[in-house]
Parts: structure tokens; C-alpha cells; sequence
């Protein structure tokens, strides 16, 4: 069987057939070198390596290019404005565009060596092919396909008339793929920058036939993948999230400066996933490498979980099916190493070829690995023989890349004496010092399993970071919402990278309750800045401190949802970190709840006449409380139900929650003079500007959907 794989551009499986016989050339997009690549970069590296791998195991002579942006230009926008990240992040840290670059490009190596994936042959860097980009530009403006003004050199998309094939973006109201303000030097919205006049104070610019600048993000492809593998090459590699704009418009360069097509197969991988949502920095899921392995993870695993998936379905990436793919890691190799390690002769029942015709029938259909991995698996539990078993792992780890046996397979002969001397002791009954002598084996690395030959002694399975006490979801928590109360208050605090304002607000609402009787529920949503340890301090030091360990950030309405589920109070505050108590304040607090028919109270309330606009209220009554200090009395929650989670961004989530209070005829009110001090925000401050503009709406509209047409629950239509 042909190796086949699925083309973006045609939409369809094709097989491979090779521009020159027994060769193939690969080109792959790789990291803009302006911060770690994270995991779902990581997942687009691996099914480069795979393909490699593949090719090479069936002979194939492979050459396989690996770009390195140093310039910038990670987003189409980010260049029409005139920025460049790499430049922001060296000032931010006080270097070089230069220094920036290298120390990135180093992680990023580092990365893909801990996950066992070939170096490249060639990692060409963009800054280092300037002439060459330049040259394709001159090319492309002799034959009409650009034009330059002012300095700026932009691509005439109209002239190229194939423009939107490989993503099907075409037609005249298609824009560059990119927000922000229309470009008033193009000649129409839909042309895309090839090079771009140096502003004023530019460090990283070049001089050109335009005068100084610096190339677009697409050119630099289009250069570098025909320089270094000729005018045609087999294979192009990258994300779905590569294929418009960047994949599209280096198809109109390169085709339109050389007059044909150049790359004979576009395989692009699927994004992965964080807990069903794309990855986002403002939503605090975005992992790197380094941070997996932080947490105890063997980068390994990691690879093994991109193998269960196949390279064209969303990847669910989450901390248990992690630790499931480090669990199956483990298993695999200590099956390998009995295998390996089997004494006797060759006498099994089953040769393995039709394993092997399995898995590489498999890897031939679109290179599936979850079935070549299935394959792998019945292999090991069938009835082949050690021998057949070890040859056949060797050879398909060549491809997988586990390190499924690493040398040496010996087990080291004091290992073996250990366990010779337990066995002795087992036919004499002798347990105790059995087990004594078990324990050893085990600190020594290894394990012995029972098979139908006798013993085997194992490497002892490589373990995943423990999840005790540390919850996935606000579901992990048990609920004592039906549990009666066993304090006065509970105290809420939930923070994500946020030590500081935890501190801040843990202090002051631990100094202010003498004389109640009160739990402070600190939930850590997914920290990596010192939270958990520092929280386990605080944990020792005062006992009326309760720390709940989210492994991610589950989001605001989660979060909230933990403390509330743990809750023991009879009244629940919500606390934000920007807020501190600067005086006894629970009184107060008390005082408003003992009316029967109030639901929130806090510092701070709106009002709306139409569901869509809210300002500030003075109350006493209002719509609605906001989110800074909530209390009400934890009896509600069971009449009102949990926060709803859908809003992982707190914006509109104290509205829609003040709004189910209303809707069940509760009223939300007003404590004036609150003893309090105000903090900046730290989800509003850290979250850029465009991002939180798109929460916020997605948030609003989520809310609107539910009380947009119940204007009724508004005060201002109930007077």
C-alpha cells in the first residue's frame, strides 16, 4: 500500500508519489521566536516528525526544513500597524531583538529534543535570507503581482486569480483575514503586506530598493522553503490556523513569482484543545513543555497523548488524559522490557506480520496513528514469541519515537539477587522481610510481575504526578450545600497568577473577623506564580483557612462554584482580590441580610432600563450587585442554584447571577460605607485590550440571551 494522506488543497486523500525517486522534501512552518511555543505548537512539530519518520522508515532519503521567524510578525494585523513582537518583548525585557531571538530558538530546540522529535536538517532564519525575500519581491513587481507606495510593497491579490484555493477564502468582500484599520496606501483591502517601511526608531530593519524596512510574515516562507528546496517540493507542513492567511498567501507568492505550482502536498494538523476551549492567554490555558514538566509530567507523555489522536480531529488536551497517556507510556515500556529481557527460545505461537501489516497499513492510510497504536498494543498481548515481539517494537518505535528501549534492557544483577532472595522467602511463608525485600526492588527502579513463564522483573512504571486534592472542575468538590451551617461565614476568595491580591485580601478579612465565626475558602484557579505553596503555608498556619487546587484554570463561574459547593456558612461573601476590608465589615453585612426577602447585598450596584446598558446605582435597591463583594445567605444557593459557568470571564457574570435572584422575587440591595479599599483589577489590567472586548461581548450576549427579553425584572419597569 501507497502512503496516502489527506491534501488541504484538493480536499482529498492522494498518494504519495515523489518529485525525484526515493526523496522527498519537507518543509515545515516553525516558531515565531518571541516566547515559548506551547503545547498545541508542539502537536503541529510532532506530525512533521511522524511524516519524517514514516518516510525515512520506509528508505526514503528525507530533507527537512524548519523555519525560525526572528523578525516578528506573528499576526497579519500586527504588521499593517507596524508592530513586531519580538522587538515588544526585548524592550519589555530590557534586550536585543537579537537576544530575544536566540534565547527563544534555544527553548524551542530544547522542546523538541525532550520530545524526541529529529532535528530538521536545515533551520533557516529568517533574518538571514533578507536578499532572498527581497529578490521574490523585485520578481513579483515586475510582473505586476505588487506594487509599492511609500516605502511599502504590497501583493495585488486581484492578479492572482487562483487567490483562495487552498483555504476557498475567495470573492470581493473577502478582507486580509485580520481586524484593525483598513490600510489606506493599499489599493484594496484584500492585499497583504510583502515588506514594510521602517518607522521611525526601528532597530531590526534592512535596506532595500524601497528604502529601509522590514519583510512581511508570508514572504519570508515563500523565500526560504524555494531557496533551500528548489522551485517544487513535496510536502508542507503546518496548523490549521497556518493554512488562511499565511498558507494561502504564500501560495500567491511563490506560485506568482515562479509560474507554477510549487508544493505537491499541504498537510495541515487540527488545534489542540484545553478543556474543550482554544487556547487563549487571557484565559490563563495556555501550556508550555516546561510547565508539564513542572508539574511532573515526562515530556514523553505528551507525545504519546498526540498519538491517540489523529492529526486531522481537535485534540482534547486535559491534565487526566495526560496522566492516562503517561500511565499507557509506562506500560508499553515495561511490556517492551519483558520482552527484550525474556529468556529461552524463539517459540511463539504467532510470527507478528499481521501486527505489522496492521500498523503499517495504518500509518499508510493518512498516517493514523491511534490505529498504528492500536496495532502496537495487540502485538504486545498476542501470543508472538519475546524475540519477534522485541524486533517488531525496535522497529516501530523508530517511527512512534516512545524510546520504548532504551539501553541497556539488563536488569543489573543485584536487582536480580534481591529478587531471588524475596522468592525464597515467599515459599518459606516468610512475608515480612518479603515485602522488606519487594520495597527495595521497587527504590531500586524495577517491579516483578508474575507471567505464565514465572517472574518478570520490570522497570517500575513511571508514575503521574499525583492529583490528590487537586480538582479538575467544581464537580471534584463535594457539595455540603444540604449540610447544615457550621459557621457564620464563608468567605470566597478565587485568584489565578494573582499572589499578591490574594495575600492583600486573605490578610485583611482574617485580621477584620474577631468575633464571628468564619471559614475562608481560598481557590487557587490554576496558579503557576507560587500560589499553592504559599497557600499550603497559610493552610498550616490558620486553621480557618480552606485552599482549593484547581490543576487549570476552570473559570470565574467555576471557580466561585468551588468555594460555594465547600461553603459551611450561614452567609457567603464573594470576595474579589481587588478588594480589601480595612475594618470589621461581616456586621454590616449581617445586619442587611436579616430581611427575609433580600437576596445580594454588596458595596456596589447597577441599574438597566432595557437589559443592555447598566450604570452605577446608588440603591438602596438595584438590579443588580456587583461581582467585587457579593454576600447573600447560603440557603439561596439551593433555591437559586450554582453560578453558571459558561462564564469563565468574569464580566456579566454578578448580572446574571443578581438577575436569578430577582427572577425567584428576591431584591438585591445596597451597604453603604463599607470599611473598604480598592485595588486595580487584575484579570481586567493583565488582559489586553481586544481580548477583553471579546470576552466581554461574548459574556454579554450569553447573558442577554437569558434576561434579554425579561426587562420585567428590572426595577425601572416594575415602578
Amino acid at each position: 500500500m501507497v502512503l496516502q494522506l489527506y491534501d488541504t488543497l484538493t480536499r482529498t486523500k492522494q498518494p504519495f508519489e515523489p518529485l525525484e525517486s526515493r526523496k522527498a522534501s519537507i518543509y515545515s512552518c516553525g516558531p515565531t521566536v518571541y516566547r515559548d511555543v506551547h503545547i498545541g505548537n508542539l502537536r503541529t512539530y510532532l506530525l512533521a516528525d511522524w511524516l519524517r519518520r514514516v518516510l525515512e522508515a520506509q528508505d526514503f532519503q528525507v530533507q527537512h526544513v524548519k523555519n525560525i521567524t526572528d523578525v516578528g510578525h506573528m499576526r497579519q494585523e500586527l504588521l499593517d500597524r507596524g508592530e513586531d513582537k519580538v522587538i515588544a518583548a526585548a524592550i519589555a525585557a530590557g534586550k536585543t531583538p537579537a537576544e530575544i531571538a536566540e534565547h527563544y530558538t534555544k527553548s524551542f530546540l530544547r522542546d523538541e529534543k525532550a520530545l524526541n522529535i529529529r532535528p530538521a536538517h536545515e533551520f533557516p532564519r529568517a533574518t538571514d535570507h533578507i536578499s532572498h525575500m527581497i529578490e521574490m519581491i523585485e520578481t513579483l513587481i515586475e510582473k505586476e503581482l505588487a506594487y509599492e507606495v511609500s516605502g511599502n510593497v504590497y501583493y495585488r491579490v486581484e492578479r492572482f486569480l487562483e487567490y483562495g484555493k487552498l483555504s476557498g477564502n475567495t470573492g470581493e468582500g473577502l478582507l486580509e483575514g485580520v481586524r484593525g484599520e483598513a490600510d489606506p496606501l493599499k489599493e484594496n483591502a484584500r492585499d497583504f503586506s510583502l515588506w514594510k517601511a521602517a518607522e521611525k526608531g526601528r532597530v531590526a530593519k534592512w535596506p532595500s530598493p524601497w528604502g529601509d524596512g522590514f519583510p512581511g510574515w508570508h514572504i519570508e516562507c515563500s523565500a526560504m522553503s524555494t531557496h533551500l528546496l528548489g522551485e517544487r517540493f513535496d510536502f508542507h507542513t503546518g496548523g490549521v490556523d497556518n493554512i488562511f492567511p499565511h498558507h494561502e498567501d504564500e501560495i500567491a507568492q511563490s506560485e506568482g513569482a515562479l509560474g507554477h505550482r510549487v508544493v505537491r502536498h499541504w498537510v495541515h494538523g487540527q488545534h489542540l484543545l484545553v478543556d474543550g476551549l482554544k487556547m487563549a492567554k487571557s484565559t490563563g490555558n495556555v501550556y508550555t513543555l516546561s510547565q508539564l514538566i513542572d508539574r511532573g509530567f515526562e515530556p514523553m507523555a505528551f507525545r504519546y497523548l498526540c498519538a491517540t489522536v489523529h492529526y486531522r480531529k481537535r485534540l482534547n488536551f486535559t491534565f487526566e488524559s495526560l496522566r492516562a497517556a503517561s500511565a499507557g507510556l509506562s506500560k508499553l515500556r515495561q511490556e517492551a522490557f519483558q520482552a527484550a529481557g525474556a529468556n529461552g527460545e524463539d517459540t511463539g505461537v504467532s510470527d507478528g506480520s499481521a501486527w505489522e501489516e496492521a500498523f503499517w497499513d495504518a500509518l499508510k492510510d493518512d498516517l493514523h496513528l491511534p490505529r498504528a497504536l492500536a496495532a502496537v498494543w495487540g502485538l504486545v498481548r498476542s501470543e508472538a514469541s519475546p524475540r519477534v515481539k522485541t524486533r517488531l517494537l525496535r522497529d516501530f518505535d523508530e517511527v512512534l519515537g516512545f524510546d520504548l528501549l532504551p539501553q541497556p534492557s539488563e536488569v543489573p544483577q543485584a536487582v536480580r539477587a534481591l529478587v531471588d532472595e524475596r522468592q525464597e522467602l515467599r515459599k518459606r511463608e516468610d512475608f515480612a522481610p518479603a515485602d522488606a525485600l519487594r520495597k527495595r526492588v521497587r527504590e531500586a527502579g524495577y517491579e516483578v510481575r508474575d507471567v505464565r513463564e514465572g517472574l518478570a522483573i520490570v522497570p517500575r512504571a513511571t508514575s503521574a504526578p499525583s492529583d490528590m486534592g487537586v480538582l479538575h472542575s467544581s464537580d471534584d468538590v463535594p457539595s455540603f450545600l444540604e449540610e447544615p451551617d457550621e459557621f457564620d461565614f464563608s468567605v470566597i476568595l478565587t485568584g489565578r497568577d494573582d499572589l499578591e491580591g490574594l495575600r492583600r485580601a486573605a490578610s485583611a478579612v482574617l485580621a477584620q473577623s474577631d468575633g464571628h465565626r468564619i471559614e475562608l475558602i481560598i481557590v487557587d484557579n490554576g496558579s503557576s506564580d507560587g500560589t499553592a505553596d504559599w497557600l499550603f503555608e497559610l493552610t498550616q498556619q490558620e486553621d480557618r483557612v480552606r485552599a482549593i487546587t484547581c490543576d487549570h484554570n476552570i473559570g470565574i463561574g467555576a471557580a466561585r462554584n468551588c468555594g460555594l459547593r465547600a461553603a459551611t456558612g450561614t452567609i457567603v461573601v464573594l470576595l474579589d482580590t481587588s478588594v480589601e476590608p480595612t475594618d470589621e465589615f461581616l456586621k454590616q453585612i449581617a445586619v442587611a441580610l436579616e430581611d427575609g426577602t433580600t437576596g445580594i447585598v454588596g458595596p456596589f450596584g447597577v441599574n438597566s432600563e432595557d437589559m443592555r446598558e447598566f450604570e452605577d446605582a446608588p440603591g438602596p435597591e438595584v438590579d443588580a450587585v456587583e461581582g467585587y463583594l457579593m454576600a447573600f445567605r447560603r440557603s439561596l444557593v439551593r433555591e437559586v442554584g450554582l453560578m453558571d459557568e459558561k462564564f469563565r470571564f468574569y464580566r456579566h457574570l454578578d448580572l446574571d447571577y443578581s438577575l436569578a435572584m430577582r427572577e425567584r422575587g428576591y431584591r438585591n440591595r445596597i451597604v453603604p460605607d463599607l470599611p473598604l479599599r480598592r485595588h486595580a483589577h487584575t484579570d481586567w489590567e493583565r488582559t489586553p485590550e481586544d481580548e477583553r472586548d471579546r470576552l466581554s461581548k461574548r459574556n454579554f450576549y450569553r447573558f442577554l440571551k437569558k434576561y434579554g427579553h425579561s426587562t420585567d425584572l428590572l426595577l425601572a419597569k416594575s415602578k
